[in-house]
């Protein structure tokens, strides 16, 4: 067989050419837009470095199932109505864009490269709002793993055969798209791992334990995922050193003065999120990270949730260690990757042993690999590294500016459009955030939501969200939420709310029925 060129599989997709504006799928009853509650004046300002909110936004649904599908007939997509409900004048919300800005973004441009969009779910055209959960895959990233696995498949760094060295240079060709894409200085600040979750328990477990003692602090906001707290409380209990909650403000933000007064001598790390995966606050790291250097302690941030919505520069944020997870960024699972300043890779100690990690062993004594090889282990996930290069250079085609804008500007949209919704209360309010809204609805729980919402075709996620401390913050032991994507379009919110309202009019228990 001929070796196909993997190289070429990576490269970003051409641009598609602007789309015509359609009209967004009818929401019944929907108030004026006199009536529609504004949205909070800074909803388009969650990054600070994004462009201004561009001036095109399509309003197409963009969901239907094409005909090509293999598993639905044509004729199943165009007989099969998505709403069973009046007719009404579409939401006219102000300030969303309705044409495509040629040569920017669209969203059609993303959704033409994802295959799953274009399927259906109980007979209806799928609807991912769940991205916050996981994100769909571009066939760039596909057709990578697959021809990986069909024509370069092999280990890597040990073998002095050509497929080794194929493997191996796409290997770190994906190190070295990391450390482009996250603003490092060099892929040698940049660890693989399984996830965001691998990379919290290796600097708890290589650096924490080194360098915690009793009496010491580790300063967690009650905003952050689990996977930011229980790591540091294994450790703690391990060491004698505390966990330090630190608390939020009404509206879902950090409290900052509060944080300023924890802060002390004491502090060793501070654990904070780039954008909460429950909330979508985008807290101001940059300057928590600078008030943390001035005690001298170590930061890590944890970027699962917004390395897919905004550009990312770890050594602006000022992060000590930044971890972020390949499935939130349009990679496979199983791919991650940790970033670590040379300072703190020079006091982290070797958490696993095995191959791959040495440089020379005896029963006498074991000497290690330089970093950041000393981290990596065992066989490594290959072919999710080359996923995760095909992702980065897939997203790297957009301009992320516009992506960014694109989504506070659909963000907007949706709180405006959500608060039509009788009974239905978005949790948290901060000024900056990424596209994410968790939700309650009078008189139905969560997951009959959940289960409401997927009868249309509509993926959310309900539960706790691997974030109890945040909603008890709010009095709550789950809720919905929906989060956004580039991929995602405004009359997917419209068959959101469409869906919601019908929910809340056929009142409880309907969703069993």
């Amino acid at each position: 067989m001929t070796t196909p060129d993997l190289r070429s599989l990576l490269r970003a997709p051409e641009q598609a050419p602007s789309v015509p504006a359609v009209s967004s799928p009818a929401v019944p009853s929907v108030p004026a837009v006199q009536d529609v509650p504004a949205a909070p004046a800074a909803a388009t300002a969650a990054v600070p470095t994004a462009a201004p909110v561009m001036p095109t936004m399509p309003a197409s649904g963009a969901a239907a199932a094409p005909a090509e599908l293999p598993t639905t007939p044509p004729t199943e997509v165009a007989t099969t109505p998505t709403t069973a409900v009046p007719a009404a004048p579409p939401v006219e919300v102000p300030g969303l864009p309705t044409t495509v800005q040629p040569g920017v973004f669209s969203p059609e441009s993303a959704r033409k490269d994802v295959p799953i969009l274009h399927r259906t779910v109980n007979g209806q055209p799928l609807v991912w709002l769940d991205n916050g959960a996981t994100t769909q895959k571009p066939r760039q990233v596909i057709e990578a793993v697959s021809a990986y696995y069909s024509a370069a498949n092999s280990n890597i760094h040990r073998g002095a055969h050509t497929m080794a060295r194929e493997a191996t240079e796409l290997y770190e060709a994906g190190r070295g798209a990391v450390a482009q894409f996250l603003g490092a200085p060099s892929p040698d600040t940049i660890m693989f791992v399984r996830g965001t979750t691998e990379a919290i328990n290796l600097v708890a477990q290589s650096w924490g334990r080194a360098h915690l003692g009793p009496g010491d602090d580790i300063l967690v906001p009650v905003l952050e995922h689990h996977s930011d707290i229980v790591p540091w409380q294994l450790i703690a209990e391990e060491t004698r050193a505390r966990v330090v909650p630190v608390p939020l403000t009404p509206d879902g933000d950090i409290d900052q003065d509060a944080y300023a007064d924890l802060l002390s001598a004491r502090t060793q790390m501070v654990v904070v999120s780039q954008a909460s995966n429950v909330l979508g606050t985008v807290p101001p790291v940059r300057e928590m990270a600078a008030l943390a250097h001035r005690y001298g302690a170590k930061v890590l941030v944890d970027g699962a949730q917004a390395v897919a919505h905004m550009p990312v520069d770890v050594q602006e944020l000022g992060a000590d260690f930044y971890a972020f997870s390949g499935h939130k960024l349009f990679a496979p699972t199983g791919i991650g990757a940790l970033y670590a300043t040379p300072e703190a890779m020079a006091e982290m100690r070797p958490w696993q042993g095995g191959g791959n990690m040495i440089e020379s062993v005896s029963f006498e004594r074991t000497t290690f690999a330089p970093m950041p090889h000393m981290m990596e282990a065992g066989t490594g996930h290959i072919s999710g590294v080359v996923g995760l290069l095909a992702a980065i250079d897939w997203l790297r085609g957009f301009d992320q500016q516009a992506v960014a804008a694109y989504e506070q500007a659909l963000m907007s949209y949706a709180m405006q459009a959500m608060a039509t919704v009788p009974g239905l209360e978005v949790i948290g309010s901060a000024a900056e955030r990424i596209a994410v809204m968790t939700f309650t609805l009078a008189g139905h729980d969560p997951a009959s939501i959940a289960n409401w919402l997927d009868k249309d075709g509509i993926a959310v996620r309900a539960g706790h969200h691997c974030a109890q401390p945040a909603l008890a913050h709010y009095g709550l032991e789950s809720a919905a939420r929906a989060s956004f994507a580039l991929y995602n379009t405004s009359g997917e919110v419209d068959q959101l709310v469409a869906s919601l309202r019908r929910l809340q009019e056929a009142g409880p228990g309907a969703e069993k029925a």
